[in-house]
């Protein structure tokens, strides 16, 4: 069996302790906030916290995807000790990264054409492509082969459930993901939107639900109607947030309700996502039926 390469980017939004440990390479992506530039690496170079303080005081933030000469730089190092490469990109229904990812991928084939280089889609972002990736990290401790591996995330992909609410539009509005009259209101009233990532990748708003208890309540639901085998769903259930009060709430409820779970982890959402998001959102990722 060849040696091979597990490979992702900082997107994934887990702690670089878990990076090690499940021996999962990673790429970061960019964020530039009042015009200093960062690394998205886990918070070692700018914290959520002062992140969000420094958008909330007006200055601008924005996110970069990783480019083709840095993934061309990236993947070289793996080919030149001669491994193959699976690296799974954030989903390509909120980010380009995946063409840059290929097009570095095709050029270098040509230098390495014995070495095998898979580019996959994860459709998922932040813990959600987290929780993925340290499912794909199994196999491959089990002795699967890239291939074997490449082809379960193929195929599974999409049984990732991936649902968030956010009590604070801000940014989502600003991101323009909200309508500026819909956001306006929504935060007047009190709405917490309830929304996934679809089959596609993309973000989209599913119901409005009035007020935190209320959208925490229907998380539990939508786990229930959605997760393997329901209220018996014995899995991991990860959740990525920027507002630990409500993700704790959450973990509450969950733990409430499905008794059989085999861990809940809460982890901070990343600057990629977090210039997007900003504080008050809420993510919940876990293995279930297929996304419609």
């Amino acid at each position: 069996m060849g040696e091979y390469v597990l490979s992702c980017c900082s997107t994934a939004d887990v702690n670089n302790e878990w990076y090690k440990n499940r021996d999962i390479n990673k790429i970061y992506f960019h964020l530039s906030v009042g015009g200093d530039e960062y690394d998205d690496n886990i918070g070692v170079t700018i914290t959520q916290e002062d992140l969000f303080k420094r958008m909330l005081k007006g200055e601008e933030a924005h996110s970069s995807q990783v480019n083709v000469s840095e993934y061309t730089e990236y993947f070289e190092k793996f080919l030149k000790e001669g491994k193959d490469i699976l690296h799974v990109t954030l989903t390509s229904g909120i980010s380009g990264t995946i063409n840059s990812a290929r097009i570095a991928a095709d050029e270098l084939s040509e230098s390495y054409p014995d070495r095998k280089i898979y580019i996959v889609d994860s459709f998922g972002a932040s813990a959600g492509y987290g929780l993925l990736m340290d499912k794909l990290a199994d196999l491959r401790d089990e002795g699967k082969t890239i291939d074997e591996v490449k082809d379960f995330a193929l195929a599974n992909r999409l049984k990732l459930q991936s649902w968030f609410f956010s009590n604070d539009l801000t940014f989502f509005i600003k991101g323009g993901r909200i309508s500026k009259a819909s956001g306006t209101i929504g935060n007047m009233l009190n709405i917490c939107p309830f929304m996934e990532v679809a089959k596609d990748g993309t973000l989209q708003v599913r119901e409005k639900i009035r007020t935190k208890k209320k959208v925490i309540k229907r998380m539990v639901s939508k786990i229930e109607e959605t997760a393997e085998n329901g209220l018996d769903y014995s899995g991991k259930i990860w959740i990525s947030t920027s507002d630990m009060q409500s993700a704790l709430e959450t973990k509450a409820a969950i733990e409430e309700k499905f008794t059989k779970v085999s861990e809940i982890q809460i982890s901070l959402i990343g600057g990629t996502i977090g210039v997007h998001t900003g504080p008050g959102t809420v993510a919940v990722f876990f293995w279930g039926s297929e996304r419609v």
